[in-house]
């Protein structure tokens, strides 16, 4: 039986769980903990991270396992834990508090709060004993506690000096547009000319990828070059594109055995990730490779696709059909344990076999990482199959075989911990990945997986009065869905209508479109605030416009607009989503690779945005052959009759087999019965 136990027990978070026999008193956010500060007149320590956080653990054992350390947070603190990926609207307000008080940020999150929770100070992780100038956290919390009790004036000034930084920072970026109707012509091509040469600059033309180490795989980037290279023919665009791909596919980030990406790369070449695996990530990545393999057909890509996702449902799939959160980077207590080899362990697994994989996995006696081995390719497959004279299919026949022998012995380890909630947004961008994929490659299954998730999502996450809610574990959802929780939702089953036809839904999507603007929306600007009306335990609303890890909600509600604007003809949709990209202009062409989203959709409304429609006769197999096509940022539908309800749809009864019809503004073209004919019209716009 536990020493300990506090309040994090009746919590269903894997990361509050691995807090909850700590001897530090910890709770949860909420009333308890809060109205306890303001009885007592005591700070408030909030400690954030989350379960797949190397770092966090560490301080955990470090610090929080440690009673004498515990019993100082205890005495002078309330002490709530809180995992990011509950309650992200908080980690958002107080991760800019550190930020704009130290120059950093990362996790684990420590900030100290006022009894009216308004921040004053924090940091990150903070070690046992002084180290590298960073004070130990003893030093620390008896700092803090001193100075809450000797220099409460200083400390009430610095908090609302935060405080206010905080509110007036939501305008960041945003200049506001001319007042009437925003034309197309204020997205010109030049922009988007403008908007890859700032790109390039931070462009590694060696290793792929942008910026120097620590390397994250930036898709919304990549996706951008493969967007640009379409509408100009640009090389360069392609190739980095393509290299950041390729670098990230054979090297350590991507798990070489059981498919899957790390979450970032702490070194330039690729070798050694972050080993946590995130569910959000993976669904990134195969959404640009899909686009990759549409553009170019490169086999490499159809494979990484199938692996990863094949990890997906091996690894992070419930029994209910929903996606698990992620993997953590550690198993008994050692960072990437689980995923390391040592050569004398490959060759006494694959006997003969074991010379050439280790040679093309780069496996040494000494190893390539921290005196052990992180499987990776350093020579192309081709070239390396053609040094020992054999086909490329016939290599990599032989190393998949190996490979499937050293998983089975693998999955004997002790596995990473996994986080087993049920997030909305990563869930629905991983449904927005199944369809990508079922569109690019045209597996049946992975269409089946996509409208499974889709109704488990709807249903589970489900709240009153048409609301969502944000988590899901164990036949529970809490929490209030969140911004990205909705955009994402919505890009989902605007992109499951496009691969099924079924206009349900569409009408889904317009549903949530309205919920959205009814309890998000802030008029004055058009964006939207991140968490919902109503929400009182937030000392500020924030407004989320940059595109980190995942895709700002504000980016993706710009692009629903837009999309749904033309499909029901909602006008003020449309002139919505192109003031906000307007509103962003300025920030996104300087800094694109931190507004990926934001560029692709300003990309797209340079170059115009097609509509099409399938109908009638042989309707599902002509959106097969054209679902396959590359082809960025278009309206589609698809359907076998005419359907008045639809204005892409109306009035396009009568013929005797399957057209199909690319318009602008509703006024379309003569119809063709052939794709290659529609990219043929397409080309001529």
């Amino acid at each position: 039986m536990a020493k300990y136990t506090n309040r994090l027990a009746n919590e269903t978070s894997p990361y509050l769980l691995q807090h909850a026999h700590n001897p530090v008193d910890w709770y949860p956010w909420g009333p308890e903990a809060l109205e306890k500060a303001k009885a007592e007149n005591k700070p408030i320590l909030v400690s954030i991270g989350y379960a797949a956080c190397h770092w966090c653990h560490v301080m955990e054992h470090e610090s929080f396992e440690d009673e004498a350390t515990a019993a100082i947070m205890n005495e002078h603190f309330v002490n709530i834990k809180i995992d990011r990926e509950e309650r992200p609207d908080l980690d958002h307000i107080y991760m800019d508090a550190v930020q704009a008080m130290t120059g950093s940020g990362g996790w684990p999150l420590n900030v100290f709060l006022t009894p009216d929770t308004k921040p004053f100070y924090g940091g990150t992780y903070y070690p046992p004993k002084p180290v590298h100038n960073r004070p130990s956290w003893h030093d620390v919390l008896h700092g803090v506690a001193n100075a809450f009790v000797n220099k409460r004036a200083d400390i009430e000034a610095q908090a609302e000096q935060l405080t206010t930084h905080l509110i007036s920072s939501n305008g960041f970026g945003l200049t506001k547009p001319a007042v009437g109707i925003i034309s197309e012509s204020l997205f010109t091509k030049e922009k988007s000319d403008e908007m890859f040469a700032n790109i390039m600059k931070q462009a590694d033309m060696e290793e792929g990828g942008f910026g120097q180490a620590p390397k994250f795989p930036q898709t919304f980037t990549i996706r951008f070059l493969l967007q640009y290279h379409k509408h100009t023919g640009n090389e360069a665009a392609l190739k980095q594109a393509c290299l950041s791909l390729d670098k990230m596919i054979y090297g350590g980030i991507y798990d070489q055995i059981g498919g899957g990406f790390a979450r970032y790369s702490t070194d330039a070449e690729w070798l050694a990730p972050h080993f946590e695996k995130m569910l959000y990530d993976n669904a990134l990545l195969v959404i640009a490779l899909c686009d990759a393999w549409q553009l170019t057909g490169n086999l490499l890509y159809k494979r990484t696709i199938e692996q990863t996702l094949a990890f997906v449902e091996r690894e992070l799939t419930a029994p209910q059909e929903g996606f698990y959160a992620a993997l953590d980077a550690d198993s008994e207590g050692v960072e990437g344990k689980y995923y390391v080899w040592s050569k004398e362990e490959i060759k006494a697994l694959l006997g003969a076999d074991a010379e050439i994989y280790c040679e093309f996995y780069d496996v040494t006696e000494e190893g390539n990482w921290e005196h052990t081995n992180i499987l990776r390719v350093i020579q192309h497959p081709a070239d390396f199959a053609a040094s020992k004279g054999i086909s490329t299919e016939a290599l990599w026949a032989k190393l998949d075989a190996c490979s499937q022998t050293l998983l089975q012995h693998r999955e004997t380890r002790i596995r990473p911990a996994l986080d087993d909630k049920q997030l909305l947004g990563w869930n629905a961008l991983m449904n927005t990945a199944y369809s990508k994929a079922y569109a690019a490659l045209g597996m049946e299954h992975y269409r089946q997986v996509a409208v499974k998730n889709m109704e488990f999502l709807l249903q589970s996450f489900r709240a009153e009065n048409d609301n969502l809610h944000h988590t899901y574990k164990a036949g529970v959802a809490r929490y209030p869905a969140f911004l990205d929780d909705y955009a994402c939702l919505i890009e989902a089953l605007i992109q499951l209508q496009e691969i099924t036809g079924e206009k349900r839904w569409l009408t889904e999507a317009k549903q949530l479109t309205q919920t959205v603007l009814d309890k998000f929306s802030e008029d004055e600007t058009g964006f939207f605030f991140y968490t919902p009306s109503g929400q009182a335990d937030i000392i500020v609303r924030k407004k989320e416009v940059y595109d980190g890890a995942v895709p700002s909600g504000n980016a993706v509600m710009a692009i629903n607009l837009y999309y749904l604007g033309m499909i029901f003809d909602e006008g003020a949709w449309k002139e919505r989503a192109a003031t906000m990209c307007a509103a962003l202009m300025q920030a996104v062409v300087r800094y694109p690779t931190s507004f990926g989203v934001w560029a692709t959709m300003i990309q797209a409304l340079s170059y115009g945005i097609p509509e099409i429609a399938i109908v009638g006769g042989e309707f599902a197999t002509v959106r097969e052959d054209f679902l396959k096509t590359y082809l960025p940022f278009r309206i589609f539908q698809s359907s076998p009759k005419a359907d008045e309800q639809f204005p892409l749809l109306s009035g396009k009864s009568g013929y005797p087999e399957t057209m199909i019809f690319l318009c602008k503004d509703y006024t379309c073209r003569t119809p063709v019965t052939q794709v290659d004919a529609l990219l043929q019209q397409l080309q001529s716009v």
